[in-house]
C-alpha cells in the first residue's frame, strides 16, 4: 500500500496530485532527497503543479461556513445591541485607535463582509472577494479582544491565506468568464500553508494539553456529566470517564490527528475519529463554525483529485452543476514545470534529460512567503516572552496560542470600588457596568483599558477625578477562590505595557493545588443541600462579605495559615487556627483578615435556607397534586390551591395563582415539562427547531441591514417607523417595560455569598 506524501522539514505538508512512483522515499514524502539539496530545487518543490480540485471544494465550504458565521458569531443578528449609537460603552479594542463605526456604518462593515465571503464561495472576483473579506473581518476581530478565540483568530488566518492561492481555479464563477484559468494547476505551495495551519491547529493544542492541570483530569472535569458522555458510563465510573475520555482522548487526538490524517492507512480512522470530535464539540461548547470548519478541511489531507473521483460517480445528467470530472488541468503560469531537452537526434539511443526548470520572481516569493508563514505560526504561540504585559495566570493574549479549553474559571466574587480624587467618597460599581462581556476580569490589559473608560464615564455623574479599584476572586482548574490582582493598586493611574509583566498581578497559588484532591474528599461527605466554596488569600490582605439572608447556616472553617474574623457589626474580633471554625451571621457584613506569615485557606459552609424551605414545600404541593389526581385526596383544596387542580402546569394557571410559592411551583412545573419535551423530541422535531433558530437569526441580522442601508441612502425615518421595523425584525411586537422588569427579575439569582 501507498502513503502520501508529506514532509515535516519546516513542517511543511507536500502532497502530489496523484498516487507516485519512484523511491521510497518518494512514496511516503512525496519528494526526492535531491529536492532538498538546493534553494533552486526547494522553489520547484514547493511551486509544484498540483490538481485545483480539493483545494477549491474548500474554498467553497470555507465561505459558505463563513456566510452563516458572519450572521452568528461574528454578530450580525444583534449588531445594533452592541454597537448602538450613544451608547455609554467600555470597548476593548487590540489597540486603542481601532474603534467602532456609527451603528449604520457598522451594517455596511459587515455587507462587505458578507458579499467578500460569498465571493469567496463562489470563487466570483475572487481576489477581490479575498481582500473584502479579510479586510473588514480583522478589523471587526481587532475592535474587540473580549470576542476573541482561537477558532475566529482562525478564520482570519484561513482567509489572508486563500488571499494569495489559486482557490479559484476549480468550480468556479472565475472560471467561467476566464477560461484560461479554469481548471488550471495550482502550486504545491497552496495545499502546503492549509495542511500545515490545520496541522498546527492540532498539534499545538495536544501540546498545550500536556499541561500539569489537563494531564490530571482538572482543566474540563465538568463535561463528564454531559449526555454524550452517558454511553461511556455504562462501563466507566463517571470520575475516570472524565479522566480517560474527555482529558485523554482529548489530548492523544490532538496529537496525532495531523499525522494520521497524512497517511493513506491511518486516514479512515483519522476520518471518523476527527469527525466524532469535532461534532462532539459542537454539542458541548458554541463554538460557532469551527467544528464544521474543521471537518470541512480534512479532506485536504487526500489526494487532491479526489473531487473529480467523488463527482464522476453521480448521475450524467447532474453533471452540469457539479464541479468537472476531467482529469486534466490545464498549464498555470503559476506553477513551475520540468522541461525536458533530448541530447541526441536519436530518442532510442538517449534517454531525455529533465532541464532545470526557469524560476520566475514570483515562484521565489511564493516560496519566502511559505516559509516566513509557517516560521512565523510556529513562533507566535510561544513569543509571550515578548508581549509579557498579556501574560496572566495564563501566557498571552487568548487567541492565538492553540491553548483550547486548557483553562477553566469560576469567578465566586467581583468588588469595583472608586473613591472620588476631589472629596475622597468611597462608593461600589455594579461589575460590569458599562460593558457587554465578562471577559475584563481575567486579563490584566482588558482591566486597563476598563479603568480608563470607567475614569472617563465617572465624571459625569459628579465624581471627580475618581481612583478605580478590582477586587476580583478567580478559581482556576478547581483552585482555591484566589484574588488574581491587587486590589489595593488603582488602575487608573498604574502603568500597563505589552512588554513589560504586569506588576499588580497576583501570583497563583500553585503551592496549594494539591488541596484539590482534598476538595473532592470534602465534598463528597455533604449533602445534597450543604455547598462549599474554598478561599485562599495572601498575608496582610482581607476579605469584606455579606451574607445573604438566604444562606441562614453560614461557617467559616479554616485549612492552612491563621486568619481573624472581624464581625462588622457587633465590632468584634475572632482568631482561628487550622482546624477551627466559627458561624457568621447572616444579613450582616464580616471581613476576613490573613494574619500569618503565609497564605491562609478557609473555607466557607453555607445552607441556602430559603431554597430549602422552598424546596419542601414544592415537595408537598407535588404530592398534593398526585394525590388529587389519583382520588386519595379526601379534604377540599382551599381557595388559594384550586390552581394546582386547573391546568397540569399550563401557563393560565399559574396567572390565576394568588399564593406565590404555588405560582412558582406551577412555573416551575411548566419548565420541566417543557425541558422533558425538548429532550425526548424526534428527530424531524430537533431538526425544525433547528432550523427555526438559524432562519430567526438570520432574518433578524438582514432586516436590520436593510434598515441600516435605507438609513444611509435616504436618512432616518421617524421614531415609530424605525420602532415598528424592529419589532417586525425581532418578529415580536415591542416589550414594555413592565415585562422587561419581570423578565429582569426572573433571571436573578445568588452568584455570591
Amino acid at each position: 500500500m501507498q502513503l502520501e506524501g508529506h514532509l515535516y522539514f519546516l513542517f511543511l505538508s507536500f502532497q502530489t496530485q496523484g498516487r507516485l512512483k519512484g523511491s521510497k522515499m518518494e512514496k511516503l514524502f512525496g519528494f526526492r532527497k535531491e529536492d532538498l539539496t538546493s534553494w533552486h530545487s526547494l522553489v520547484s518543490l514547493l511551486n509544484r503543479p498540483t490538481d485545483p480540485a480539493s483545494l477549491g471544494i474548500f474554498r467553497c465550504l470555507f465561505g459558505l461556513l463563513m456566510v452563516i458565521d458572519i450572521t452568528q458569531e461574528r454578530g450580525l443578528s444583534h449588531l445594533d445591541y452592541k454597537y448602538l449609537d450613544g451608547a455609554p460603552v467600555c470597548r476593548f479594542p487590540l489597540f486603542n485607535v481601532v474603534q467602532p463605526l456609527p451603528m449604520d456604518w457598522m451594517y455596511l462593515v459587515y455587507v462587505v463582509m458578507f458579499f467578500g465571503a460569498l465571493g469567496i464561495m463562489l470563487g466570483c472576483f475572487y481576489r477581490l472577494s479575498c481582500l473584502m473579506f479579510i479586510s473588514t473581518y480583522w478589523y471587526i476581530f481587532l475592535l474587540d479582544k473580549t470576542a476573541w478565540n482561537n477558532h475566529s483568530y482562525l478564520y482570519g488566518l484561513i482567509g489572508f491565506q486563500l488571499t494569495f492561492m489559486d482557490a479559484n481555479r476549480y468550480w468556479s464563477i472565475d472560471g467561467l468568464r476566464r477560461p484560461s484559468i479554469r481548471n488550471a494547476h495550482v502550486p504545491l505551495w497552496n495545499y502546503t500553508l492549509l495542511r500545515t495551519q490545520i496541522f498546527i491547529v492540532y498539534f499545538l493544542a495536544g501540546l498545550k494539553k500536556l499541561d500539569a492541570d489537563w494531564v490530571e483530569g482538572y482543566s474540563m472535569s465538568y463535561l463528564a456529566h454531559h449526555w454524550l458522555f452517558d454511553p461511556f458510563k455504562v462501563i466507566l465510573p463517571v470520575e475516570l470517564v472524565n479522566l480517560l475520555v474527555v482529558h485523554g482522548g482529548g489530548l492523544i487526538l490532538d496529537l496525532t490527528a495531523g499525522y494520521l490524517l497524512f497517511f493513506d492507512a491511518t486516514r479512515p480512522y483519522a476520518f471518523f475519529f476527527v469527525s466524532y470530535f469535532h461534532c462532539m464539540n459542537s454539542q458541548l461548547f458554541s463554538i460557532g463554525m469551527f467544528s464544521y470548519t474543521m471537518m470541512a478541511s480534512s479532506p485536504l489531507f487526500c489526494y487532491t483529485d479526489w473531487p473529480r473521483r467523488f463527482f464522476a460517480r453521480f448521475p450524467a445528467f447532474l453533471r452540469a452543476v457539479l464541479p468537472l470530472t476531467s482529469p486534466d488541468p490545464q498549464p498555470s503560469t503559476s506553477c513551475v514545470y520540468n522541461e525536458i531537452q533530448s541530447t541526441s537526434t536519436n530518442p532510442q539511443e538517449t534517454p531525455p534529460v529533465a532541464k532545470a526548470p526557469r524560476l520566475k520572481l514570483k515562484h521565489k516569493l511564493a516560496a519566502i512567503f511559505t516559509i516566513l508563514y509557517i516560521t512565523e505560526q510556529l513562533f507566535l504561540p510561544y513569543s509571550h516572552f515578548i508581549t509579557q504585559g498579556y501574560n496572566n495566570w495564563t501566557n498571552g493574549l487568548y487567541g492565538y496560542s492553540w491553548d483550547m479549553m486548557v483553562h477553566s474559571r469560576s469567578h465566586q466574587h467581583v468588588k469595583i470600588t472608586y473613591k472620588d480624587g476631589k472629596t475622597g467618597e468611597i462608593g461600589y460599581l455594579n461589575p460590569g457596568v458599562f460593558t457587554q462581556s465578562r471577559r475584563w476580569k481575567d486579563h490584566g490589559d482588558m482591566l486597563k483599558q476598563y479603568a480608563t473608560c470607567l475614569n472617563h464615564f465617572l465624571p459625569r455623574y459628579n465624581i471627580s477625578d475618581p481612583e478605580i479599584y478590582f477586587d476580583i476572586w478567580v478559581s482556576i482548574n478547581e483552585r482555591f477562590q484566589q484574588r488574581i490582582f491587587d486590589p489595593r493598586v488603582d488602575v487608573v493611574k498604574v502603568d500597563w505595557s505589552p512588554f513589560r509583566p504586569n506588576t499588580w498581578l497576583m501570583p497563583l497559588l500553585v503551592d496549594l493545588s494539591p488541596w484539590r484532591t482534598k476538595f473532592q474528599e470534602i465534598e463528597g461527605s455533604l449533602d445534597n443541600q450543604t455547598e462549599i466554596v474554598f478561599i485562599a488569600d495572601f498575608p496582610g490582605l482581607h476579605l469584606e462579605n455579606f451574607v445573604s439572608e438566604d444562606l441562614g447556616n453560614t461557617s467559616i472553617s479554616v485549612l492552612q495559615g491563621q486568619v481573624n474574623v472581624e464581625i462588622v457589626e457587633e465590632k468584634k474580633n475572632y482568631t482561628l487556627q487550622p482546624g477551627e471554625q466559627m458561624k457568621v451571621s447572616a444579613g450582616a457584613y464580616h471581613k476576613v483578615y490573613t494574619v500569618s506569615e503565609v497564605p491562609s485557606c478557609y473555607m466557607y459552609i453555607y445552607v441556602n435556607t430559603t431554597e430549602t424551605a422552598l424546596q419542601e414545600n414544592f415537595t408537598k404541593l407535588h404530592d398534593l397534586q398526585e394525590r388529587v389526581r389519583n382520588g386519595t385526596e379526601t379534604e377540599p383544596l382551599p381557595p388559594q390551591l384550586q390552581p394546582l387542580i386547573a391546568a397540569d402546569g399550563d401557563e393560565g394557571s399559574e396567572v390565576n395563582a394568588t399564593d406565590p410559592i404555588v405560582q412558582l411551583f406551577l412555573k416551575r412545573q411548566r419548565r420541566m415539562k417543557e425541558v422533558k419535551k425538548r429532550r425526548e423530541a424526534g428527530a424531524l422535531e430537533r431538526l425544525e427547531r433547528f432550523a427555526v433558530k438559524k432562519y430567526s437569526t438570520m432574518r433578524r441580522g438582514f432586516l436590520m441591514t436593510a434598515i441600516a442601508m435605507r438609513n444611509l441612502v435616504v436618512g432616518l425615518p421617524s421614531l415609530e417607523q424605525l420602532t415598528r421595523e424592529v419589532a417586525f425584525a425581532n418578529m415580536k411586537e415591542p416589550q414594555t417595560e413592565a415585562n422587561q422588569d419581570e423578565r429582569v427579575k426572573d433571571e436573578v439569582g445568588h452568584g455570591e455569598l
